[in-house]
């Protein structure tokens, strides 16, 4: 009984901790959306993804070249010959995956890219948050674009707006 009473008043107290803490929500997607460095670094990166994605796309069918002519050759060539051949093959399919990695692997240029011309808005968005939560006394701020559970929020408290105007940007 002594237990039930302290988990109740755990709980009630829990509660009532919780009710006196301000939330506000904000949509990351709409405010860089709105952002025209934004647009541009994601057009700059688009257009080297492309590029990438064309080299890659041209080495891939340069293996696929060595695999045809290795194909409609095998039969004619000596023992030392096709294992040459199977390793050119092998090189360039490798050279291929190299250069994938390279490009858009966890490390690669294209998340470089993105960290370089993305994350520095993305700072400048979170400082404008900082500024608003402290003026305004929020406890907690929501990137709802994120928040894949949240199911429903009161349009009242999205700070989305404010946050554009902190920036300098019109909505």
């Amino acid at each position: 009984m002594k237990k039930l009473l302290l988990t109740t008043l755990f709980v009630l107290g829990i509660c009532v901790g919780a009710g006196a803490q301000r939330y506000a929500l904000i949509d990351m997607e709409y405010i860089m959306g709105k952002i025209p460095a934004y647009e541009r670094a994601n057009a700059q990166i688009e257009t080297l993804a492309k590029q990438w994605q064309t080299e890659i796309e041209a080495q891939t069918q340069s293996a696929k070249t060595l695999y045809q002519e290795y194909q409609q050759t095998a039969s004619r060539l000596t023992e030392a010959q096709r294992s040459a051949k199977e390793t050119a093959i092998v090189n360039k399919e490798k050279q291929v995956a190299e250069l994938r990695n390279k490009y858009f692997g966890p490390e690669g240029e294209i998340q470089k890219k993105r960290q370089e011309l993305i994350e520095p808005l993305q700072d400048k968005v979170y400082e404008a948050v900082k500024i608003i939560a402290t003026q305004k006394g929020y406890d907690l701020v929501i990137d709802r674009a994120s928040a894949q559970s949240l199911i429903f929020a009161s349009p009242r408290i999205d700070i989305s707006a404010e946050v554009l105007q902190v920036l300098g940007v019109s909505k």
